[in-house]
């Protein structure tokens, strides 16, 4: 990468900082809040979608540009996060208290407010509360259910919550051929398989947690769910690509076969990453590799036919194949180059204006195709900035690590020699 399109893409990620900080909205309590969309009057605290993932994108912003408007305005959301706080009924990592504790546990470490380490503290509380002795609620899994609310207090750096939260899959796996699996939703008969929905979310959460309690028998478990989803790869030996669920969830609107973060390679890869990790055998990085094999020679970022990648973002778009692609530049030398063609395609997606930069993903199925901008990780802005400033970093003198850690998002390492 050249000084010049590093310096294009650090531009273009400063300007998407100035749009979100001109969509949010003051709130009583002296706070900024955001809403899904800015056309939504539902504000929105949420680490997917809301002002928690926003907030941890300022202090992305911060942390690079040195630039105190992104941690004031982090600040300010972590007011407004705090506040909600005592009334958000949900508590999992992406969509409840969990999320809203990381955020500001985020803030509390970076910026030194105590007041947002006290508030992270009572989400977490809430939460606890809230268990029922095996679940929070109908979703079993990492985005809205015990793995992710395990990932979450681990990020938080409340362990006893983490292992409260795990200690049910010991219970409830199902034996497979191959290892085992989970049902990931109360009274849904298929079996999903990757990290945001699927086994592979709850492997993920086994193997941090045991590391970090050192439980071995959930990291055996963890191995043994990862297992099961080995033994369903279509695209070996050199690949690796797992159908998105068995029996097919929804196939009248789901594609059997996914790509990104959520459903596929790019998010399976971070799994394998932490086993590698967590485990010590070389099979799981021989794993990551495969899955990376597929991602590079899936089609991807090109629209290959109405609705193949037709997103930009961090969960199921983009964004979350080039933090992969940055991860494998750190670790093993040979992501740049894609990373370079992931990015001109964000840069190209952009809309650039006087408000300053955004993104629209496409639902093909509708006219006009083209959706309103988002503003938080999934799918907005948030998620988006975060892998641009870090991919600037790329191949420079400066630390290519995040500002913040992501919960299910396993540190980069270079090798040691």
């Amino acid at each position: 990468m050249g000084t010049t399109q590093r310096d294009d893409v650090e531009a273009l990620a400063a300007r998407a900082l100035n749009w979100l900080l001109g969509t949010s909205r003051g709130t009583p309590d002296g706070g900024l809040t955001w809403s899904t969309r800015p056309s939504d009057d539902e504000l929105n605290p949420t680490l997917y979608s809301g002002t928690s993932g926003i907030v941890l994108a300022l202090l992305e912003g911060h942390g690079h540009f040195l630039d105190d408007r992104y941690g004031d305005a982090a600040l300010q959301g972590a007011r407004s996060i705090a506040t909600a706080v005592g009334d958000w009924e949900y508590s999992s990592l992406y969509f409840g208290l969990a999320g809203m504790a990381v955020a500001l546990r985020a803030v509390h470490d970076v910026l030194g407010d105590t007041a947002a380490g006290a508030a992270a503290d009572r989400a977490l509380d809430r939460a606890r509360c809230q268990f029922d002795g095996t679940r929070w609620g109908p979703q079993f899994e990492l985005l809205g259910g015990n793995a992710g609310i395990a990932l979450g207090a681990l990020a938080a750096d409340d362990v006893e919550l983490a292992l409260l939260a795990v200690a049910p899959y010991l219970r409830t796996a199902e034996a497979t051929p191959a290892g085992v699996q989970w049902e990931t939703r109360t009274g849904r008969a298929t079996r999903q398989h990757h990290i945001s929905h699927g086994t592979l979310g709850i492997v993920h959460a086994l193997a941090s947690v045991g590391r970090a309690a050192n439980r071995p028998e959930l990291t055996d478990l963890a191995a043994a769910g990862a297992s099961d989803v080995v033994a369903r790869n279509e695209a070996g030996p050199d690949g690796f690509l797992v159908p998105h669920s068995d029996p097919q969830d929804q196939p009248e609107r789901i594609e059997r076969y996914s790509y990104g973060w959520c459903q596929g390679p790019a998010g399976d890869a971070q799994v394998f990453r932490l086993l590698r990790d967590v485990l010590g055998d070389p099979v799981w990085s021989a794993l990551a590799d495969q899955c990376w094999h597929t991602v590079t020679r899936s089609g991807l970022p090109q629209r290959l036919r109405p609705g193949f990648w037709d997103n930009s973002g961090r969960c199921c778009g983009t964004a979350g194949v080039l933090a992969l692609a940055c991860d494998r530049h750190v670790e093993k030398r040979d992501g740049l180059l894609f990373a370079d063609v992931l990015v001109a395609d964000i840069i190209s997606r952009a809309t650039v204006d006087a408000d300053g930069a955004r993104w629209s993903n496409v639902e093909h199925r509708t006219t006009p195709s083209a959706l309103e901008p988002l503003t938080g990780w999934a799918m907005g802005n948030a998620g988006i900035i975060r892998e641009l400033l870090r991919f600037a970093r790329a191949g420079t003198d400066r630390s290519p690590a995040y500002a913040v850690t992501w919960p299910d998002h396993p540190a980069a390492c270079p090798p040691l020699n």
